[in-house]
């Protein structure tokens, strides 16, 4: 009885905005309200398009788009943000768009499905009151016994941004062979002590307040941190890294489908990247844009790269044994 009240209460939120279509986009997105809020201000000022924010993790978001498309009532538009490596398994929920900007991005809309919108590497942050910068300069050093429970990480299931790192550590400390990576994962899951966050928000926050010492999340998020102030410090890992584009891509059969490619189009025109790049403090997908000084050169980063066809077939799976290591570390306790 309760799903078919679900039904006709999707049914009847579908009817009502049929009157509102052509005017409206419904944006599902994993991106921080800091990050959204200007850029989002500015495309309702140019269009004149009402927008409506839903966010959450991105496996969440992906969930609820499956869950949608399964009684034929999608109620989103556009996906925002979420790696490569964890949109590119997931296609089939898109539609294909190549954006008007596409050949001014460093990297390229190769399926037809997911464009490319920023450069989102994966690093560790470090909370300076409470740990000396110094002694943290790589995944290795994560493994001290001192950072016992004190390592901010959020569960893959739900954080592409973890996810990513899970795959940054196979590849760097299996040292292009991502299947010799796993023991290191196995001793950084017992390092995080059975402290599994709900989501990539709770890392980054965590750490800014001091109720973590190191968290391991994206770029972006620390280096706003820095730029407020924070006492925050910015770590590469030494051992190498994944260099990986997040993506934007139009929902299937979307009720506001002409809207969602014209953010997508605003999202990697030259204005919008510049002030990506500017003023928050997150690498600028087009050639043409300059990063924030807030953050690294690419020339002193130890780049990395991964099978990006393996990171994303192969999600479900590294996921599953990923959790399979953490639970069986919390039976050992």
């Amino acid at each position: 009885m309760k799903s078919f009240v679900s039904l006709i209460v999707l049914l009847t939120l579908a009817c009502g905005k049929s009157s509102e279509l052509h005017n409206e986009l419904i944006i599902y997105t994993p991106h921080p309200i800091e990050f959204i809020d200007p850029i989002v201000a500015e495309f309702e000022k140019e269009t004149g398009i009402i927008v409506e924010i839903v966010r959450g993790g991105t496996g969440e978001l992906l969930s609820k788009i499956e869950q949608e498309q399964d009684i034929g009532i999608p109620q989103g538009d556009l996906l925002w943000g979420g790696s490569l490596a964890t949109l590119q398994g997931k296609k089939e929920l898109f539609e294909p768009y190549i954006s008007k900007n596409e050949e001014s991005l460093r990297y390229k809309n190769t399926s037809g499905y997911i464009t490319r919108f920023t450069l989102v590497p994966s690093v560790i942050m470090i909370n300076t009151n409470l740990t000396e910068e110094d002694r943290i300069s790589s995944y290795q050093d994560l493994l001290r016994e001192e950072y016992q429970g004190e390592i901010a990480f959020a569960n893959p299931l739900y954080s592409a941004s973890s996810y990513e790192h899970i795959l940054n550590q196979l590849w760097a400390m299996g040292e292009g062979d991502p299947e010799n990576g796993w023991p290191y994962v196995r001793q950084f899951i017992e390092q995080v002590d059975g402290k599994l966050l709900n989501n990539s928000s709770e890392v980054y926050k965590g750490v800014a307040e001091g109720r973590y010492r190191i968290g391991l999340t994206f770029e972006e998020a620390a280096a706003q941190y820095v730029a407020s102030g924070f006492p925050i410090v910015i770590v590469y890992p030494s051992e190498g890294v994944i260099l990986r584009p997040d993506g934007i891509a139009v929902i299937q059969d979307a009720n506001n489908t002409e809207n969602a490619r014209s953010f997508i189009d605003f999202a990697t025109n030259y204005n919008t990247q510049s002030f990506i790049g500017s003023h928050l403090h997150r690498r600028p997908i087009r050639n043409d844009v300059e990063k924030s000084k807030t953050l690294a050169d690419f020339n002193d980063l130890y780049v990395i790269e991964d099978n990006l066809q393996w990171s994303s077939n192969k999600k479900d799976e590294i996921i599953e044994q990923f959790l399979f290591l953490y639970e069986s570390s919390l039976a050992e306790e």
